[in-house]
């Protein structure tokens, strides 16, 4: 008997998870002559003067500040912003590993990104064309192709909703008519019992809590660099909001290669017992 071929969903966060930092530290911000530290001060402090959302004002402090210094707001300069993102140890050889591993056990890894950092950034980095999907803020551009106004602003919780987007197959961030339409779990492309979550900081953790609750693999990483920084993890575990903590190495043999390639067999495992339950 030919076992249909079973599909996981791995989905991870970007800033902090696969690369060091905020995506907008390595090039940008350096750019419009601020420091770390008085860029995101100033885009809270105006979230907080505003009662505004936070991933919005560093969105609209982004075009301010770009605009100050007569800094290129088209596409293609935030791409070219991407191309200098520093990865995890790893990273870059992870993709095809890890698809290589679950095609063995007869499962077809899909890769996602569900960021609140910008998609046009994440776009020029070297390992973009490795996702099905990049959803994350993007910007508004006029007919010359400039950034005027951001389109889709991704926080902490809307960020759930492209969990739902990706168990139904709603690829389409615009479409809200068919996410919400019922469809039976059976006929979900992605189930959530077969999706894995990576995710590192505050903005992850109503999708890794969603993930694990609905019968998926939730998985905070940190950065290995960063003294103590593992134990300030203990709590997402003790608060039951994920399985399992590794530190941001994707080597082969590593912590979250070891975690990941367990949770595919887990995966191979249930769904080769769930077809002989229906085969009966």
């Amino acid at each position: 008997m030919n076992q249909k071929q079973t599909t996981v969903a791995l989905i991870y966060d970007f800033d902090g998870t696969l690369a060091p930092g905020n995506m907008q530290e390595y090039d940008f911000i350096p750019a419009v002559g601020k420091s770390n530290k008085e860029f995101w001060s100033e885009a809270n402090s105006l979230a907080e003067r505003q009662d505004a959302d936070s991933i919005l004002t560093y969105m609209a402090k982004m075009i301010q500040e770009a605009k100050s210094k007569d800094l290129s707001l088209r596409r293609e300069a935030f791409r070219e912003s991407g191309r200098n993102i520093r990865l995890y140890k790893g990273v870059r050889e992870w993709f095809a590993r890890i698809n290589d591993y679950a095609r063995s056990r007869n499962i077809d890894i899909v890769h996602y990104i569900n960021s609140s950092g910008l998609k046009e950034i994440i776009e020029g980095t070297e390992i973009a064309h490795e996702f099905r999907k990049i959803y994350a803020c993007t910007f508004l551009y006029d007919i010359d192709g400039i950034a005027y106004w951001p389109g889709v602003a991704v926080n902490y919780t809307n960020k759930t909703q492209f969990i739902f987007k990706i168990n139904k197959g709603v690829e389409s961030v615009f479409d809200s008519t068919q996410v919400n339409k019922f469809i039976p779990e059976n006929e979900r492309p992605v189930p959530f019992k077969n999706m894995i979550y990576v995710g590192d900081g505050t903005t992850d953790i109503p999708c890794m809590r969603l993930v694990k609750n609905f019968g998926g693999h939730s998985i905070a990483v940190y950065n290995p660099e960063e003294k103590g920084a593992r134990k300030d993890m203990g709590a997402l575990i003790r608060d039951n909001r994920v399985s399992y903590v590794c530190a941001a190495d994707y080597s082969e043999g590593s912590e979250i290669d070891t975690v990941v390639k367990t949770v595919i067999d887990k995966i191979a495992i249930d769904s080769r017992l769930d077809s002989l339950a229906v085969s009966k």
